[in-house]
């Protein structure tokens, strides 16, 4: 059984107020139980609350009462309250007659939390124990019984409507909005309106401090009404002050003037829609949220968010560079004051992941969400739909296929017109298309069909958002047919840098740096280990347009100083972002430029194996040089060391090209194309801590660059040999076992990895000549390890 006591005040006017001593009302929680009981009975299957017979909604601007409202939580106590995700285990309340100055009786409820653990501060504060909570109530119960006990005290004032009037924001907007939701609990319609005390008290008194720095002391002692907190049980003493200011506040007269008139409001749902690149956008208003699901959608976000309102169409989920969701999304609230009560939800739970919160700007926002093209907004333009993003599709299907595909159990809002089709700038298909839907069950119906198959192919559907509409469509009309880079920056002293392969981890790499970070940026962050940067050993990695990656390589004078800096750097902040520090090898390096991957879990080749991923062969145009060979991309010698026979091939191909075509090309020759794949990567010049400028390069230098005879970049260091075919659980010492007699070490064997980050049952082998490489092709390839028959191949 739970407790509800009651504090019994006689009808007074103005300021008076009438005391009663604290009794327990065992009787009513008992038939409010009984109440709560036979409603669940016949509801069996809902979370939702029972809204009392007569409220007052968003949209009423005058009501007759207020419910004064007081609550606190197992946790953070005044200025923090909600900010540590902990429960709601106290509310208490009294309803207040606006135009007859009277009360009803004020009431004390204990909320029985899920977790009955109190921190120090709630349990010096409060006065409550774990014991005492034990026996109350759940949150959903406590609610019911709250209507019932409102409903009666209106009813004995003979009014009808009420609203909320708490003490700030926090109480509605941090605790009984999130908490609800977690727990699936619908709130009834009061708790989306309610009056701010301090705001209210502030308009009526314009020479008092400023809102945020207003209490209920500080508005009790500036009314000079006196607070004894040694006298009254916590939470008691708070709500007489508040209703002795309310009534402070009021008029002589029997007409509430314009006071409580403009309640506060909360969005009931969260309202998708476009947003242009020429809409001012305040960066006061907007967070980035790190950490998300990759599977969450724009719905998700604004649940995590609930209690708070967000902009129409603010939530928008940000892509990595192959379009996927990389866990992040910009958030733009309606007002800075919704931002920083945002701000305060940083490291609150999304089922178990916890989600990092961070000041954002409207720049990049517009950046994520931001659209220019006409069909995008007239597509976008159809409010509160459903939005289906498609990916996989033929490239021959037409809107009459996809119809098709989803069937008349999902049908599309407007029909053809509900279809948005991804292309290329020159028209080409995509693959992807973007899908409407009047509301979400036809939505549910649509995801129903997640890898079924249209033609030949699978299909994959995902929830979307305007956001992610614009971004995706963005993406795909800025990328030109033949990637081109900037006009080429070279050192104002050039130097003579080589780059050392091998399998030496003399290197680190940085991933995740801010899109604005700078080399200075990079010396900064490595702190006191710039004096072991190997001169001219700062690599920062470009896209294909010529932007920076969030990559950077960079080499150190030796492994261990490559290891100190991995520890002492990972995860180090860099502009209110965390940089991953990996050490890896001038090897390991190479194969990430030319499109594997590299991560803690190991390295993953490039898909070599894949000719769709190589360049499309389209003509250059011959009149412009692209960038010189060294600040561009590797030649031939600076990838994987050629058999004799590719880099007879390779010479002969690079001849053939060079008769041909008299200036640089993009691509090395055919050759070197095997390991670069559609995303590769592109090193910028190397820099050194003391090269502080750089010049950009003129027409005449790129020809001369283009046209000189360039030493090989990087020295060959025997000869790579891929191993296929691996058992899973095969390790290092497998692997040595299987070529002994070959005089190889550890350091010469290279585990590779999937994209997923498992063993993938390959490995790359570093023999140190090519005579050795080619026998241990010749005596071991067939051979077995464990129940295994592994397969060699010389590369």
């Amino acid at each position: 059984m739970g407790f509800i006591y009651s504090l019994r005040a006689s009808p007074c006017v103005g300021s008076g107020y009438v005391e009663a001593a604290l009794n327990p009302r065992n009787g009513t929680c008992a038939q409010m139980t009984d109440i709560g009981r036979e409603r669940k009975k016949n509801h069996p299957h809902t979370n939702q609350l029972f809204p009392p017979p007569v409220v007052m909604t968003a949209s009423s601007l005058h009501s007759d009462c207020l419910v004064v409202l007081f609550g606190a939580t197992a946790g953070a106590y005044r200025a923090k309250l909600g900010s540590d995700e902990r429960e709601l285990i106290l509310l208490v309340w009294q309803v207040v007659d606006l135009h007859s100055k009277k009360v009803g009786t004020l009431h004390k409820c204990l909320v029985k939390a899920d977790n009955l653990e109190l921190s120090d501060q709630c349990r010096e504060v409060t006065g409550l124990t774990s014991e005492g909570l034990s026996k109350a109530e759940p949150l959903d119960r406590v609610l019911q019984q709250f209507s019932q006990l409102v409903s009666s005290d209106l009813k004995a004032l003979g009014r009808n409507t009420y609203t909320f009037c708490t003490d700030g924001q926090l109480l509605i907007r941090q605790v009984l909005h999130p908490e609800a939701s977690k727990k699936n609990l619908l709130l009834s319609d009061c708790f989306y309106s309610f009056f701010d005390l301090r705001k209210e008290f502030h308009d009526c008194y314009s020479n008092v401090a400023p809102v945020k720095d207003q209490t209920i002391q500080s508005m009790a002692e500036y009314i000079g009404f006196r607070i004894d907190e040694t006298e009254e049980d916590f939470g008691v003493w708070q709500v007489k002050a508040m209703v002795a200011v309310i009534f402070n506040m009021l008029p002589d007269t029997c007409v509430a003037d314009d006071r409580f008139t403009v309640p506060e409001t909360v969005k009931y749902k969260y309202e998708t829609g476009p947003c242009s690149k020429s809409e001012a956008v305040d960066s006061e208003t907007v967070i980035r949220a790190r950490g998300l699901p990759w599977q969450s959608s724009d719905q998700d976000i604004a649940r995590f968010f609930k209690g708070l309102n967000i902009a129409k169409g603010g939530v928008a989920l940000c892509l990595n560079a192959q379009g996927r969701r990389n866990g992040e999304a910009l958030v733009r609230f309606v007002n800075s004051e919704q931002r920083d009560l945002a701000l305060e939800r940083h490291k609150h739970h999304m089922g178990s992941r916890y989600i990092e919160v961070y000041k954002a700007t409207g720049e990049e926002f517009l950046k994520i969400a931001g659209g220019t093209s006409h069909e995008v907004a007239q597509f976008l333009s159809k409010e509160n739909q459903v939005i289906i993003r498609m990916r996989g599709l033929p490239f021959t299907a037409t809107p009459e296929d996809v119809l098709g595909f989803l069937g008349p159990e999902c049908p599309v809002t407007g029909g053809k017109e509900g279809l948005l089709f991804v292309k290329y700038p020159d028209g080409r298909p995509t693959g992807d298309a973007f899908v409407l839907f009047a509301c979400e069950d036809y939505a549910q119906n649509a995801l129903k069909k997640h890898k079924e198959i249209l033609g030949k192919r699978y299909i994959e559907l995902f929830r979307s958002t305007a956001a992610e509409v614009q971004q995706v469509l963005n993406r795909y009309m800025s990328t030109p047919l033949i990637p081109t880079l900037p006009t080429p920056i070279i050192p104002v002293m050039p130097p003579p840098y080589t780059i050392a392969a091998g399998s030496v981890r003399d290197c680190v790499r940085l991933r995740g740096l801010p899109y604005t970070a700078g080399i200075d940026d990079i010396l900064e962050f490595m702190g006191d280990a710039t004096v072991d940067i190997k001169p001219h050993g700062v690599h920062m990695v470009l896209n294909q347009q010529g932007r920076p990656s969030g990559d950077a390589f960079i080499q150190m004078k030796s492994s261990d100083r490559a290891f100190l800096v991995a520890q002492k750097c990972h995860k180090k902040m860099m502009k209110d972002r965390y940089v991953e520090v990996f050490q890896c090898s001038g090897e390991e390096m190479n194969f990430v430029l030319m499109g594997g991957t590299l991560n803690r879990s190991g390295l993953s080749p490039p898909p070599c194996k894949l000719p769709c991923l190589s360049p499309p062969t389209y003509a250059f145009q011959t009149a412009a040089a692209v960038i010189p060979t060294e600040a561009a991309i590797y030649q031939s010698q600076a990838l994987l060391p050629q058999s004799r026979t590719q880099q007879a091939s390779a010479a002969a191909a690079a001849a053939a090209v060079a008769a041909a075509t008299p200036t640089v090309t993009y691509y090395p020759a055919q050759a070197a194309q095997l390991y670069m794949n559609y995303t590769a990567y592109y090193p910028s010049p190397p820099v050194s801590p003391t090269t502080v400028g750089y010049i950009t390069a003129p027409q005449a230098a790129v020809a001369a660059a283009a046209s000189a005879t360039h030493t090989p970049m990087l020295p060959q260091p025997g000869a790579l040999v891929r191993m296929q075919g691996l058992p899973y659980n095969a390790g290092m010492k497998e692997i040595l076992s299987f070529f002994q007699g070959y005089q190889l070490h550890a350091d010469a064997i290279l585990l590779l990895y999937n994209f997923s980050g498992q063993l993938s049952g390959e490995a790359l082998v570093t023999f140190p000549s090519l005579d050795s490489a080619k026998k241990a092709v010749a005596e071991r390839s067939g051979c077995l390890l464990g129940s295994h028959c592994v397969e060699l191949c010389l590369i």
